[in-house]
């Protein structure tokens, strides 16, 4: 008799990953069945309480366990507790001894709902899992990925505000930070994106570029950034997949920082000691447009009372209005807010200027004085 060698026995084993798995899939099975038979038992009960107690209960409760159904059944369970659920309503309206007009307008209705439920089921199937569950599982990707653009805590002396309106103001919005920091701590790098389309629509890609652009930004050095960033895009080969960016280098010792941008509108520098304003102009292509592309970079150093801006279009441009002019107004509105710090710069400016009809992000560096 043969027998297997230890190192066989090790790959025929499953591994504790493999096996926590398939525990925690029998588990949410078990779960989504135990709240079936639940569903099932209310419906019944309705259905009783509506075929044999008609003036105590309305018709319309039947309409109840479907709504139940569609928010708590995962798309596999669903059309078939629907169909079930059509079953009983056609027995209840079956056993109403005086059909009116009203009762009838009642049924229709609820099997309407029913076939609503049902197609949505269907869609859901996309996705594997019940209304609620697949709701909660967006928003938290929304939220894991989202903290990527968290700023890390810096040294002291410097601070760094940053502020995201999406247009119509849903939660989700096309423009978008990344920042990182270095191991050692001495630099930091920052990049604001603006992905083409605005709100819902560039939603889902600015989710997935976040991802990876915060990968990118942590583990490569300043000036190889916006090169991967395009490969990156390109690879996607999206039909609407480009996207304007501004990446920051900054040393957090000496002050140093370097600019670089992607067909995005250029960063401005206020010098703290003179109140005079320069705009940051660099060059290079929309990133996922253009292979092998190129950036220019602009150096410079924040001095103590310095600060550095970097925004989207959707904070400088307006129908019928050129950017220049847009650039020109917001450095005047900084100059103003700037007369209290002890608000957020990067808030009140995104709420005092750029088009409502567009998503905005403005990021704020200033270094004490």
């Amino acid at each position: 008799m043969t027998t297997a060698s230890p190192t066989a026995q090790r790959r025929a084993r499953p591994s504790p990953a493999r096996r926590a798995l398939t525990r925690l899939r029998r588990r949410t099975t078990t779960a989504e069945n135990r709240l079936a038979l639940a569903l099932v038992l209310f419906s019944i009960t309705v259905a009783v309480l509506v075929s044999y107690f008609p003036e105590q209960t309305p018709f319309t409760s039947l309409v109840l366990p479907i709504v139940l159904g569609s928010i708590l059944l995962g798309p596999r369970t669903l059309p078939w507790f629907v169909i079930f659920d059509m079953g009983l309503l056609t027995y209840c309206v079956a056993q109403q001894q005086d059909l009116s007009a009203r009762t009838v307008g009642a049924a229709a209705v609820q099997f309407l709902v029913a076939l609503i439920v049902l197609l949505t089921s269907f869609h859901r199937a996309r996705l594997g899992v019940a209304g609620l569950r697949g709701e909660t599982m967006f928003v938290d990707l929304r939220d894991r990925i989202l903290d990527q653009g968290t700023i890390p805590r810096l040294p002291e002396g410097w601070v760094v505000e940053s502020a995201l309106h999406s247009a119509g103001g849903t939660a989700f919005a096309g423009d978008f930070v990344v920042a990182a920091r270095s191991a050692d701590g001495r630099t930091v790098q920052v990049v604001v994106v603006d992905v083409s389309g605005k709100g819902e629509d560039a939603g889902t890609r600015a989710l997935l570029l976040s991802g990876a652009f915060g990968g990118l930004l942590g583990a490569l050095p300043a000036a190889g950034f916006l090169p991967a960033a395009n490969d990156y895009l390109l690879r996607q080969d999206w039909d609407e997949g480009f996207a304007t960016a501004i990446h920051l280098w900054l040393d957090l010792t000496t002050g140093d920082f370097e600019v670089r941008t992607a067909g995005h509108p250029p960063a401005v520098h206020r010098q703290g000691a003179t109140a005079r304003w320069s705009v940051l102009r660099t060059e290079g292509p929309v990133l996922g447009l253009v292979a092998d592309a190129e950036f220019g970079v602009e150096r410079g150093r924040l001095e103590p009372g310095d600060d550095v801006l970097l925004y989207t279009d959707g904070m400088v441009e307006e129908p019928s209005r050129d950017i220049d002019d847009g650039i020109d107004r917001l450095m005047a509105t900084v100059d103003v807010l700037l007369l209290d710090r002890s608000r957020g710069l990067a808030e009140r400016l995104a709420e005092r200027i750029g088009s409502r009809d567009d998503d905005r992000a403005v990021l704020a560096v200033h270094r004490r004085g």
